[in-house]
């Protein structure tokens, strides 16, 4: 069985997309995917940003704290499930990331909604820069979210704009998981605009 890793930082909407494309095509074609903890905040700390992706990066550092706690209670499954529950009020909600909604996403998740304190506590600010640091290690290299690393070969992306159907998703997912087993292969881009759409791309 094909054996995938999914770095994600949770404010994230491109990883989210992505998220929901592979959970889906991996469980229909028989592979199993991991979700893995990574941060847009430490992967930009000490760059100069503008104001609004500031805010945003704040955010990535806050709920990165949570989610290394929440890993340190509940084990490395733990971060896939708060993963999960942040989803939904994250990139279909009003765009409201109160306090509450990550306690409301521990409890939905088995975690201690008492966890919520490590918003504002930096004593986790290792485990989370050592987190980011296995992504940027599956990658080889310097890179955002998503990674995927398939058999231990870490590429940046896919990143997706939407949302495809599912035999289209299934075909990307055995495309991906082909070039990722010839290692010669390095890249392949395209320009893109974002945020993505994330219609359909509900929590599974």
């Amino acid at each position: 069985m094909t054996s995938i890793d999914l770095y994600v930082d949770p404010i994230c909407p491109f990883a989210w997309v992505t998220s929901r494309w592979l959970l889906d095509a991996a469980r229909v074609t028989g592979r199993s995917v991991a979700l893995r903890q990574m941060s847009l905040a430490v992967l930009n700390d000490g760059r100069d940003v503008a104001p609004a992706q500031r805010a945003k990066l704040e955010w990535s550092r806050r709920v990165g704290r949570v989610c290394a706690a929440a890993t340190d209670e509940g084990g490395a499954s733990a971060f896939g499930k708060l993963y999960e529950a942040l989803g939904a009020p994250i990139h279909h909600g009003d765009g409201d990331w109160a306090d509450a909604v990550v306690k409301e996403a521990l409890t939905a998740s088995g975690r201690s909604p008492a966890l919520v304190g490590a918003l504002d506590d930096p004593t986790w600010d290792d485990a989370v820069k050592a987190a980011h640091q296995r992504s940027q290690d599956a990658l080889g290299g310097s890179g955002g979210s998503p990674i995927m690393a398939v058999e231990g070969r870490g590429f940046f992306g896919p990143v997706l704009t939407a949302l495809p159907a599912r035999d289209d998703g299934m075909a990307l997912l055995d495309a991906v998981v082909t070039v990722a087993s010839a290692p010669e292969f390095a890249a392949l881009q395209r320009p893109h605009k974002g945020p993505p759409s994330t219609a359909g791309a509900q929590p599974r």
